[in-house]
């Protein structure tokens, strides 16, 4: 079983109590927006901007001297090939990309998360705040870190994956334990796990409040360090952690968290075995419109569609890119019969063009074959039929 540590305490004093290496370190530290000014109203209601003490506003030298602090510790203990990634705002990221440049780490990129649910900023005097920052560095220069390009590639369709990243913010579902005012979404842990680390490796977040990113560590097979301070969010991440003890709510959560609206789909597609091998050779594969055995229905979200899975009852299945996304054409049965197909029952079929000179190679747990719904066609998300180590 993936480990859980949970430190009640202060980072300062904890992170020098840490021993043994970690392979990646995730750090959401105070961002130092809160005045002290109490609710705003906002229409008809009140609304509370601070968050505590601990985010409370400082001066730019304080600010400086927090994160030199926190970054050079994290800096002991993160192995020569770890990386670290720490978010932030515009009010506090600078100062600490200008710690990480002091302490000699090498920061790989920027990544702006575009968030598709912003709340509505109180001024008509600036744009809206729509997005968050996250540096991306590693400890050392000279030695190489490790990014899963590959798999990052293929969540965003076979193309290098770009450092603007649409993520809604936390959603419902991740609050039944209790709520955090600075809570981040495991939608974002996911992607960021996934990225730098390979199961089985050590993720430590100094800053852990309610423990988002020890709660995606632990479903994506990784082990986790958490530092916090507040005795009552360190109780809300154990109950968040008891909470995925459970297998049922396990697998909903990470079904949940594994969601992205912008996801490539593939379709999964039933193929007679006497037609299989033609389809391959052709890079043509076909399937009837409609809500019946063997049909798909064109529906929102089809125009996500990257790939194609071919399979004969559930077995001898391969999975190739489709050469244009989300699109189809509509032939008759007579063109299809020109191509050396026998195609049945219907007079029109849709066709997908797929890239027949690469197969892409994959891992999944998905079952195929489900009795009836075996031969009906499915679209999946990539992320199902992808090894996620």
């Amino acid at each position: 079983m993936e480990k859980f540590e949970l430190r009640n305490g202060d980072c300062m004093q904890e992170l020098c109590k840490i021993d043994k290496p970690v392979d990646m370190i995730f750090a959401d530290p105070p961002y130092f927006l809160s005045s002290g000014n109490g609710p705003v109203k906002i229409g008809s209601r009140y609304v509370n901007f601070d968050k505590g003490d601990w985010d409370r506003v400082r001066s730019k030298e304080e600010i400086y001297r927090f994160n030199y602090q926190w970054l050079s510790l994290c800096r002991n203990i993160l192995k020569d090939s770890g990386t670290i990634w720490v978010c932030g705002t515009y009010h506090n990221i600078f100062e600490v990309a200008r710690c990480l440049n002091d302490l000699e780490y090498k920061i790989l990129n920027m990544i702006v998360w575009q968030k598709s649910d912003p709340p509505q900023t109180l001024t008509n005097q600036r744009f809206n705040f729509s997005a968050e920052y996250i540096i991306w560095a590693r400890k050392n220069e000279r030695v190489p870190h490790f990014f899963n390009y590959q798999l990052m590639e293929r969540l965003n369709n076979g193309v290098h994956m770009p450092d603007v990243w649409k993520l809604p913010s936390v959603s419902l579902w991740e609050k039944v334990c209790g709520k955090h005012p600075t809570q981040k979404p495991l939608r974002l842990l996911y992607r960021v796990i996934l990225a730098s680390t390979r199961k089985g490796e050590v993720i430590l977040d100094p800053f852990a409040g309610s423990c988002t990113t020890g709660i995606a560590a632990n479903l994506l097979g990784r082990n986790f360090i958490g530092i916090e301070k507040d005795k009552e969010y360190c109780q809300l991440g154990l109950r968040r952690k008891l909470e995925i003890e459970c297998s049922d709510k396990s697998r909903e959560l990470f079904m949940h968290m594994s969601e992205n609206p912008d996801e490539v789909q593939v379709l999964v597609n039933h193929v007679r075995a006497e037609s299989f091998c033609l389809m391959v050779e052709k890079g043509i594969t076909y399937l009837r419109a409609g809500d019946s055995k063997g049909s798909v229905l064109v529906t929102l979200g089809f125009e996500k569609m990257g790939y194609v899975l071919l399979h004969t009852n559930g077995k001898n299945s391969h999975l190739y890119k489709l050469c244009k996304r989300g699109c189809f054409q509509i032939w008759m049965k007579e063109t299809l019969e020109k191509y050396g197909f026998h195609p049945e029952n219907a007079s029109y079929y849709m066709v997908f063009h797929f890239d027949n000179t690469q197969e892409i190679p994959y891992t999944s747990n998905l079952k195929l074959q489900q009795g009836l719904n075996t031969y009906r066609s499915k679209i999946r998300p990539l992320s199902d039929f992808l090894s996620l180590e």
